[in-house]
């Protein structure tokens, strides 16, 4: 199977993946994303506790991308202490936009959501990508 297709068969699995799409019924941050180019709405919620994100739940709507890079992030971060957690959020966003080009360093870090690395060569779809990582840092940083 082709590299691309893989990707893409990982992107429409974690967008219908619907595990991490979920209100928390604790939560010790908020916060709501919109991406106006496309209408794409998300609304984060984590609960942080000793320093860890111990839960990380979304809810929104937006095309397959927002919502499969959500599922990503939540799999890839919950569980892990927040200034780790905000050191990947970066390594995500340096990813995305071009700063980052070790692809060694990128997939061993980032996981399933190293398939969103071709999304930097789709510029009407790197708002879609990075939606939910900014509103979770936005949350973490409140």
């Amino acid at each position: 199977m082709e590299l691309n297709s893989l990707y893409t068969e990982l992107i429409l699995e974690h967008n219908s993946d619907k595990r991490n799409k979920r209100m928390l019924e604790v939560f010790t941050n908020e916060e709501r994303g919109h991406n106006p180019s496309c209408g794409d709405e998300i609304t984060i919620q984590a609960e942080i506790a000793d320093g860890y994100l111990k839960d990380i739940g979304y809810s929104g709507h937006g095309c397959a991308i927002s919502q499969a890079s959500a599922s990503m992030m939540i799999d890839l971060l919950k569980g892990k202490k927040v200034d780790e957690a905000l050191e990947t959020i970066e390594v995500f966003l340096g990813m995305i936009k071009r700063e980052i080009s070790d692809m060694d360093y990128l997939e061993e870090t980032l996981e399933d959501a190293f398939a969103l690395q071709n999304i930097s060569n789709m510029p009407a779809r790197v708002k879609c990508a990075v939606l939910a990582w900014h509103t979770l840092k936005e949350a973490v940083n409140k």
